[in-house]
């Protein structure tokens, strides 16, 4: 799939929106490692810039950048511009960008409710409400155990994809410049994988204490990360790897290959499924 110049700009713009909300994320965690503050997820992060000078500018421009995001993953997914393909491996991959863009998405709406006046103010109680009876108290459980699932994969998939570098096939950049991304995407990805793996944790080890309208979140996995022994040390660690990680979706939208077709396409060597190693 050839994408256009709008394409692109929604590609780099919602990158950029996503490290600007991990900035905040990874800078509250720091001062909560040092005893100065507390730890925030995205929604925290999001509350946090409506509260800053010229905030609900920042804000609006943040969620226009999350809806661009959103439409890069469904673009990245329907219109496979980055090669997966429809073998098992590369559905899975795909379902994956589908899933990212529902949680931006989701943030995006959330942000978007502060934002406009009475949007969202309280609808999802009831729809939260009609889920649990549904799914009856006693079968619960065994959905959170379901839903641990996903934070698992994608926390796997995170460490995976760090170890192997399988990220520098997607940027377009010189050498000098992948020596600054390549250390910094390699401990962002490392420790937003391991954000994730710990909430799987919770996942698994809370069982019946969560419910499926309520699971655990970035949050909740940064405040367990930080009641360990010296979780402080723990916590700063995971802090500056999700800094990292901001760093590196930074990265991503000034230098990201958005048309992977037509860059394979232009490059001699490299096939349908592979965009080779750099």
């Amino acid at each position: 799939m050839n994408v256009t110049r709008d394409v692109v700009w929604l590609a780099r713009s919602g990158y950029a929106a996503r490290g600007v909300v991990y900035v905040i994320v990874a800078f509250f965690a720091v001062l909560a490692a040092t005893g100065s503050g507390d730890t925030v997820d995205t929604r925290g992060a999001i509350q946090r810039i409506l509260g800053q000078p010229f905030g609900e500018t920042l804000l609006w421009l943040v969620v226009i950048g999350l809806f661009a995001h959103v439409a890069w993953r469904l673009t990245q997914a329907i219109g496979d511009t980055d090669r997966h393909g429809t073998d098992g491996k590369g559905l899975l991959i795909r379902a994956g960008l589908v899933g990212s863009g529902v949680v931006n998405g989701l943030l995006a709406l959330f942000a978007l409710s502060m934002l406009v006046s009475g949007f969202g103010s309280g609808g999802s109680g009831g729809g939260g409400d009609l889920l649990s009876r549904f799914l009856g108290m006693q079968n619960s459980k065994w959905l959170i155990y379901a839903m641990a699932l996903i934070p698992l994969g994608v926390g796997i998939a995170h460490l995976i994809k760090a170890w192997r570098v399988d990220y520098e096939r997607y940027f377009l950049c010189g050498e000098d410049k992948m020596k600054l991304v390549r250390p910094i995407s390699r401990f962002g990805l490392a420790a937003r994988g391991v954000v994730f793996l710990i909430i799987a944790g919770l996942l698994f080890v809370g069982g019946a204490r969560y419910q499926p309208t309520n699971p655990p979140g970035l949050k909740d996995a940064l405040e367990a990360l930080q009641s360990l022994p010296s979780g402080g040390l723990l916590l700063l660690v995971i802090g500056l790897g999700l800094l990292a990680f901001a760093a590196y979706s930074f990265a991503e939208a000034l230098w990201r290959r958005i048309n992977i077709a037509e860059v394979a396409a232009n490059t001699p060597g490299v096939g349908h499924g592979s965009l080779g190693r750099r």
